[in-house]
């Protein structure tokens, strides 16, 4: 158990918790795409099965395992077929942009539902071990979401932010970036499993989620 323990970016007795953190995140980011998608004009992922909070047409076995082991991962990528949207470069960016923007979303909610329970005292009735429960759920809701938000916007492919600047780049440049899109998935690659680039290009990224989820949590507070 010990071994394991280390090999794992957390702790044994959390991974149910993040294994349900995890499932929900990756739906919702991938419903949102696809229903998005599908609301636009473009019927590939409605076709595909992918218009769906159905877990198992999303869930990307390797990026799921990653997230547990180097804490970020992926889902299966919705496809989308541009040619099929009325004005394809602000609904495509609408579309990349609503995948990070439902995890954000999600630690908004899960941020909403800790203020609830720390403030109104809803839970002074329950167990210990209830609230220990509900209250490691909702931290690993928050920031793992916190984490899938920023993850996802980091300019390269095959990420949602890439597809953005993608969209937003004038046509001669979107043409170099098409030529170039295997270098940008190579340097993706490089910097996600080559621990000492990651520390010094993902990790202080992931950094500013703490200074989000603050700021989020400073909004909440005023209301509740």
């Amino acid at each position: 158990m010990e071994g394991l323990n280390s090999f794992l970016r957390y702790p044994l007795e959390e991974l149910p918790f993040i294994l349900i953190v995890l499932v929900l995140a990756f739906t919702v980011h991938e419903f949102a795409h696809a229903y998005s998608a599908y609301k636009f004009g473009d019927p590939t992922a409605k076709n595909l099965g992918r218009v769906t909070l159905n877990p198992r047409v999303h869930l990307d076995v390797l990026g799921t395992i990653l997230i547990l082991i180097a804490g970020f991962g992926w889902a299966k990528p919705v496809p989308v077929n541009r040619g099929n949207f009325k004005n394809p470069r602000l609904m495509g960016i609408i579309v990349s942009a609503v995948g990070p923007l439902s995890n954000l979303l999600l630690a908004f909610i899960g941020l909403v539902l800790y203020h609830i329970f720390s403030s109104t005292g809803v839970l002074d009735g329950a167990s210990a071990g209830v609230v220990k429960a509900i209250d490691l759920f909702l931290r690993r809701l928050i920031e793992l979401n916190v984490v899938l938000f920023i993850f996802n916007l980091i300019p390269l492919p095959p990420l949602d932010g890439y597809r953005i600047i993608e969209d937003l780049a004038p046509l001669h440049i979107r043409m170099k970036m098409a030529q170039n899109e295997q270098w940008g998935i190579f340097v993706f690659l490089l910097i996600v499993f080559i621990p000492p680039l990651s520390r010094v290009t993902i990790q202080p990224l992931f950094q500013l989620g703490g200074d989000l989820i603050y700021a989020m949590s400073r909004f909440i507070s005023i209301f509740i």
